[in-house]
C-alpha cells in the first residue's frame, strides 16, 4: 500500500524529494533492522546520511568505488546495499575509502544496508526468493544465526540435475557460475537448504544432515565443505556469493517504489565469486 506522501513529501532545492528519515525509518520497521541480530561490523541501517532528501535509489549488493561512481552516474539520493560500509573494525579514511566517501558526500547520496535483515525476510529476503528462482517452496528455515534462521529449506522431488541447470541459469544472469560437488545420474533432491552468500561451513553442513536434506544450495563456501558434503551424502550447489545476493537489494528498491513511488535501478558489479 502507498503511504500518504504528505507525511514524507518535502522541497530540497528545487526538486520534490522524498524525506530521508520517513525512507530509513520505513526500511527499518520494514527489514526489522533493530530486531535480527547481525555480526557486529555489519551496522545494519542508515551508515550515511545526505541533505535529508531521496529522489532516487540505486541498489547494489557491495558498496565499492565502482557502484559509488554508478549511483552518481544514475542521479540516486540513496543507495541500498547488503554488504555495507563497515566491516573491519575502525580504519583510517584515506586511499579509496576516503575517495569512496567523498564521492557519496559530494554527491548528496545517502548509504543504507541491510545484511542479515535482507537475508532473512519472510518476502524480500535474499533466501526466499532465490528459493523462488529455483522453483523450491520452503516450508522451515535453516542456517540458525542466534535467534533467527538466517536461510529456507523444504521438500522436493526434483532431479539434482535439474536444480544445478537452474542455479546456473541464475548465475550467469548476474555474471557468476555454478560449482557443485558430484551428481550421480539419475539422483534426485527430495530434501533441500539454502543459505545465500557465505553458507557453506562445516555448521550448515552439521545443521543440513540433522535436517535429512540431501542438497544444500549455498553461495560459496571453502574447499573442506566439498569433502564433508561428501562424505555426508550431500551435494552441494556453489551458486556465487554475489548472485545469490541480489535479489534482496533489488526487493528492498521496489518495497520504497511501490511505498514512496521513488524511481530506481539496480547497479549490477559481479566479483566472478
Amino acid at each position: 500500500m502507498r503511504t500518504d506522501m504528505a507525511q514524507y513529501g518535502d522541497t530540497i532545492g528545487t526538486v520534490n524529494a522524498v524525506r530521508l528519515d520517513g525512507v530509513v525509518a520505513h526500511l527499518d520497521r520494514v527489514l526489522r533492522t533493530a530486531e535480527v541480530p547481525d555480526y557486529a561490523g555489519a551496522v545494519n541501517g542508515l551508515q550515511l546520511a545526505n541533505r535529508g532528501g531521496v529522489r532516487r535509489v540505486a541498489a547494489a549488493v557491495d558498496l565499492s568505488r565502482a557502484t559509488v561512481d554508478a549511483a552518481v552516474r544514475a542521479g540516486a539520493s540513496l543507495l541500498v546495499v547488503h554488504h555495507g560500509m563497515f566491516w573491519a573494525g575502525a580504519q583510517p579514511i584515506t586511499g579509496v575509502s576516503f575517495e569512496r566517501l567523498h564521492a557519496l558526500v559530494t554527491h548528496d547520496i545517502a548509504v543504507y544496508s541491510s545484511h542479515l535483515p535482507l537475508d532473512a525476510h519472510p518476502t524480500l529476503g535474499n533466501n526466499v526468493l532465490l528459493a523462488a528462482e529455483l522453483g523450491l517452496s520452503p516450508s522451515a528455515g535453516f542456517a540458525r544465526h542466534k535467534t533467527v534462521d538466517v536461510g529456507v529449506s523444504g521438500e522436493s522431488e526434483l532431479e539434482t540435475a535439474t536444480l544445478v541447470s537452474r542455479a546456473r541459469a541464475f548465475a550467469e544472469q548476474y555474471g557468476g557460475t555454478v560449482r557443485h560437488t558430484r551428481v550421480e545420474p539419475g539422483r534426485r533432491t527430495r530434501r533441500w537448504a539454502l543459505c545465500t552468500g557465505a553458507g557453506a561451513s562445516t555448521e550448515s553442513l552439521r545443521e543440513a544432515a540433522q535436517l535429512g536434506a540431501d542438497t544444500l544450495i549455498v553461495g560459496e563456501g571453502p574447499h573442506h565443505t566439498a569433502v564433508d558434503a561428501e562424505e555426508r551424502g550431500i551435494v552441494v550447489i556453489y551458486a556465487g556469493h554475489y548472485a545469490t545476493e541480489t535479489l534482496g537489494v533489488q526487493a528492498a528498491a521496489r518495497e520504497l517504489e511501490s511505498t514512496f513511488g521513488l524511481p530506481w535501478s539496480f547497479i549490477a558489479a559481479p566479483t566472478g565469486l
